[in-house]
């Protein structure tokens, strides 16, 4: 049973799903769930901070369930999006479930979409780093892959890192900053890259020419398909996706920095540089994303077996609850602000 625990990562998608079916108020009823339901149950659950033993580890890494659970969400995520489209193409909804319907899907797209492509783009099989890609491209975060494997994991914690929010930075203010210089640092990673292997910027190798391509290409299909109202759902929804995302980065590294060593250099990411989080229902819906600090100590590790730091610095709640939280900005800095090591506070 404890195998299949992760199958209550699909519930978001389930409340997706009994939204667009039975519509009216229903519709809100993926928001209300994920981020009222949920921190009230990680209020009342226990947090786990134990950890495997080496024969569990090598039990869980030979169980292909684990990874079966991750590829299932491509074709969960995209009948659902393919399900609303067609919805709010072909009947007349009320604008109250027109909004409530890119939220639903935007939670959808950024908990079973970005989140799953995250988990798999560190995998070392193309088939499966394909699946992280498609699974970013309805939120037109494929350049995410790039950014973060190449550039977040190499400069964490530190003012070089777009993902890294600023102590006293408000979510609001990173949701800004750390979008565009995400991008461009892609852009950066990118072009190093061609050079590194000799070849040119308009080489058929820049994968960030083919994830505009792909990611505009969606949207005209979408367009010529169904309309102009499902061109703005998809549009909404997507940056509701990719907006969920950057509140979970906000929360991961927020204030937390790599002193700088006698050479100049920044010392090496350590489990002090990642916020974590224990509660075991964030942990199960968010596949582990919450043990932040192990998964930056060795990113190829999966998210069925990372383990919990003692040292790493751990969040008095758990990722949902902390991402409504920092919505309130004066909440967020009196609650986490003390909570940040004094060494690592730079203004």
């Amino acid at each position: 049973m404890k195998d299949i625990k992760y199958l209550a990562a699909f519930s978001i998608p389930v409340m997706a799903f009994f939204g667009l079916y039975l519509k009216g108020y229903w519709v809100w009823a993926t928001p209300i769930f994920a981020f009222v339901c949920i921190p009230i149950l990680e209020l009342i659950f226990p947090v786990d901070t134990e950890n495997l033993q080496p024969e569990e580890v090598d039990n869980k890494l030979k169980r292909k369930i684990f990874d079966w659970l991750l590829y299932l969400n491509l074709p969960v995520v995209f009948g659902l999006v393919l399900y609303a489209l067609a919805l709010v193409s072909n009947q007349t909804i009320e604008t109250y479930e027109f909004v409530g319907l890119i939220f639903s899907i935007g939670i959808v797209l950024g908990v079973n979409g970005i989140n799953v492509g995250h988990e798999l783009g560190h995998r070392q099989t193309t088939n499966e780093r394909f699946i992280g890609k498609l699974l970013l491209l309805p939120s037109f975060y494929m350049h995410f892959y790039i950014e973060h494997n190449f550039g977040h994991h190499l400069h964490a914690a530190t003012p070089e890192d777009a993902a890294t929010a600023r102590y006293n930075q408000s979510v609001y203010s990173f949701w800004l900053t750390s979008t565009i210089r995400q991008y461009f640092s892609a852009w950066r990673i990118q072009r190093q890259l061609l050079s590194n292997n000799n070849l040119s910027f308009l080489s058929f190798k820049n994968d960030m020419f083919w994830y505009i391509v792909f990611q505009t290409v969606y949207l005209i299909v979408i367009a010529m398909l169904l309309g102009t109202s499902a061109l703005l759902f998809a549009f909404f929804a997507g940056i509701v996706g990719f907006i969920l995302l950057e509140t979970v980065n906000y929360i991961e590294h927020y204030g937390l920095l790599r002193l700088k060593t006698k050479s100049g250099r920044y010392e090496r990411v350590k489990e002090v540089h990642s916020w974590n989080s224990n509660h075991v229902i964030g942990r199960i819906v968010l596949y582990e994303l919450t043990r932040h600090s192990d998964h930056h100590y060795k990113s190829s590790k999966k998210y069925q077996i990372l383990d919990c730091h003692d040292e790493s610095p751990q969040m008095p709640f758990g990722y949902p609850t902390s991402m409504v939280l920092s919505m309130i900005p004066p909440l967020w800095f009196k609650i986490m602000n003390k909570r940040v090591p004094k060494e690592m506070i730079t203004s």
